[in-house]
């Protein structure tokens, strides 16, 4: 059993080391998961098209902007999910 054990560790490592995450992490790219979390912040859909996408970042805009008791931070964050969504969107 302690063998097993062992094995299992020794295998979970040389995963790890051959491609960079556990074997129980998720299989998710980290593009696809900066996709999901910008979503997340603007609210908007996976299929949320351009103007969607534009109306959901003024709404966050609005609620974090410095003058309403938000961040600089906020705002950069908020730009930068509107950006990275935008890019993913077909020309």
């Amino acid at each position: 059993m302690e063998k097993l054990i062992v094995l299992a560790a020794l295998a979970a490592i040389v995963w790890k080391m051959a491609t960079g995450r556990w074997p129980w992490e998720s299989n998710d790219s980290a593009r696809r998961q900066a996709m999901t979390r910008a979503r997340k912040l603007l609210g908007v859909r996976p299929s949320a098209g351009r103007t969607e996408i534009i109306e959901a970042h003024k709404r966050l805009i609005a609620m974090v902007h410095p003058d309403r008791g938000g961040t600089n931070d906020q705002v950069h964050e908020a730009n930068a999910a509107r950006d990275l969504l935008l890019d993913t969107l077909p020309n």
